[in-house]
């Protein structure tokens, strides 16, 4: 089906309209699409009417071709042909196209009369179609302000929700920064302490109160200080020290407290503020004092490793410093005690005698763990009769009680030798002696004793290593007779005696079991190095240098630095007939 229709006046183009209107009706296009293609229409013919002319409005109704959105479906086809003139201007068509799902409209639908009557129902019919396209945009208005509504409320939730992510994000990162640094917290913690019980360790490892100061700068810089001052008080506590010490130093001594001296307050806990020091007013200082039982021994002086010291650095080094203080203050103690036992200990062990043809040489060498004083003893000394007694012995323990126990042996023996008696006799009354007066304490000893009118030695032992003897010619051997056992011990004893003769040139050493024996090797190897140390002299060595002889045994024997007993040894060389 094709229509059309001549348009030259304004009677030309509203029949036209009303016409297209009848025919999209009856075509069945739907009301809005017939309304868009009126309005559309009628906007074209507007602007033909302006131009002048004759134009031509073409109506074709037809079926989508293959490809088109709409194709197998019916369409109409508007197109408006521009007239001679316009067409000459390069006007080009005006075309629209609309679905029209009936292919067979009513015949005479496209008739429009002249008739004011029929114009006037053509015009109430666009009115019609005009009313069903409001009330299509009234429902499409009232869905979009649904729409808009919905979308305002989603809005505000998709808001509420951003907020409560912002918020949950802020908490995380909040959580996230606080985990840090409680970490770094727990991290600085964690440092410090380890380097609190390091440090602690170093200190206490030595019993020299001077080593412990000059360790103190090697702990704590560069990490905790710049630099570390050192203050000591003498031993008579004066503190009034030349002014090379800040006035922040001294402020410590005095109030025993830790004293911050710089331009601005430190905000250190414990630390009292103090102005800066004179000595160098930009240079902040902590000055902490080391803290005893009684006044402070001294003042420890810092500077910063940085701008200053953080609170907790300062904590740890106020820590440190007291532990040092306990350090120092116990390996003071410690020498003072070391030197009342060591000059108790040498006061004990009196000078050796001279006997016409008889020499001796002595060492005592105290265990390098503890005070230096122990149970270990040597003595020499004449009988009434004109012999000579030498004597080597070892109380079991260590400290004041062994070595009080020892003075009490050795003056028991001498009172004992003065009445005479051999070696043997001798030892059973110290038996004896120390069983009664110390049930729980126990000794060994070996005695020797030499007679200038007799060529022959005895001696006796009581649970105490052997005697090693040298002979003229060199050679070395061990006196192994079955000793008694140790003094003191609850058994009924009588020391026996035995007898060698000697030749003038021989030597015997006696000792204590701190010389031979070793933890891990036992006591019999460490004999035999003695033998061997005692045979590798000359004759002429042991006869003219005795003393330089002890000492030559002593080295090869005591290579290890670290003794844990007391160490005698008593070296006798025959010099002439006996």
């Amino acid at each position: 089906m094709t229509r059309t229709w001549q348009i030259t006046g304004v009677t030309d183009a509203a029949r036209a309209r009303i016409a297209t209107a009848r025919l999209a009706a009856a075509y069945g296009v739907p009301p809005l699409e017939r309304t868009r293609l009126a309005a559309s229409l009628s906007t074209r013919l507007r602007q033909c009417l302006t131009k002048g002319g004759t134009w031509r409005l073409t109506l074709e109704a037809a079926t989508a071709p293959a490809g088109t959105p709409d194709a197998g479906q019916g369409v109409l086809h508007a197109v408006v042909t521009p007239a001679r003139e316009a067409a000459a201007d390069g006007e080009p068509p005006w075309r629209m196209t609309v679905p029209c799902p009936e292919a067979v409209p009513a015949a005479g639908d496209d008739a429009v009369a002249d008739d004011p009557a029929a114009l006037a129902e053509a015009l109430l019919g666009a009115d019609e179609d005009t009313a069903l396209v409001l009330d299509k945009l009234t429902e499409q208005e009232d869905l979009v302000a649904f729409h808009r509504e919905e979308l305002q409320q989603t809005n505000q939730g998709v808001v509420a929700l951003h907020a409560e992510l912002d918020a949950a994000g802020r908490a995380q990162r909040e959580a996230f920064a606080a985990e840090r640094k409680a970490r770094t917290e727990a991290e600085n913690a964690r440092r410090r302490l380890t380097f609190l019980a390091d440090a602690s360790a170093v200190l206490t490892a030595s019993l020299d109160h001077h080593e412990i100061v000059r360790r103190l700068p090697d702990l704590l810089v560069p990490e905790y200080a710049a630099g570390v001052d050192v203050w000591i008080f003498d031993q008579e506590g004066d503190r009034n020290r030349p002014p090379v010490h800040a006035a922040a130093a001294v402020v410590a001594a005095r109030t025993g407290r830790p004293q911050y001296a710089a331009a601005a307050p430190g905000g250190l806990p414990g630390v009292d503020d103090q102005p800066p020091s004179a000595l160098d007013p930009e240079q902040p200082l902590l000055c902490i004092p080391l803290p005893t039982r009684g006044a402070p021994l001294g003042v420890l002086t810092l500077t910063p490793p940085g701008e200053r010291w953080d609170p907790d650095d300062a904590v740890m080094l106020i820590e440190l410093t007291r532990r040092a203080a306990i350090a120092i203050d116990h390996a003071q103690r410690y020498q003072h005690n070391r030197d009342i036992a060591e000059t108790l200990q040498r006061a004990l062990l009196t000078d050796l005698p001279a006997p016409p043809g008889l020499s001796l040489a002595a060492r005592y060498l105290p265990a390098t763990h503890g005070l230096n004083i122990g149970g270990d003893w040597y003595d020499a000394f004449r009988q009434p009769d004109g012999g000579v007694i030498v004597v080597v012995g070892d109380v079991t323990g260590h400290g004041l009680r062994a070595a009080v126990m020892m003075s009490q042996l050795r003056t028991a023996l001498r009172a004992y030798a003065v009445d005479g008696g051999s070696p043997g006799r001798l030892l059973t009354r110290l038996h004896t002696f120390l069983h009664h007066l110390q049930p729980d304490l126990f000794a060994t000893a070996v005695i020797v004793r030499f007679h200038p009118d007799d060529p022959t030695m005895t001696w006796a032992a009581a649970g105490h290593p052997p005697p090693v003897l040298r002979t003229p010619d060199g050679r070395v051997r061990t006196l192994d007779a079955k000793p008694g056992a140790m003094l003191g011990i609850p058994l009924e004893q009588e020391i026996a005696d035995h007898t060698e003769r000697l030749a003038p040139g021989s030597t015997l050493a006696l000792y204590t079991d701190g010389l031979v024996e070793r933890r891990a090797l036992g006591i019999d190897p460490g004999i035999e190095r003695l033998a061997e140390a005692l045979g590798s002299f000359a004759p002429e060595q042991l006869g003219t240098d005795l003393e330089g002889s002890a000492d030559g045994i002593l080295r090869p024997l005591l290579s290890d630095s670290e003794r844990d007993d007391d160490v005698c040894l008593l070296l006798c060389h025959l010099d002439g007939p006996a």
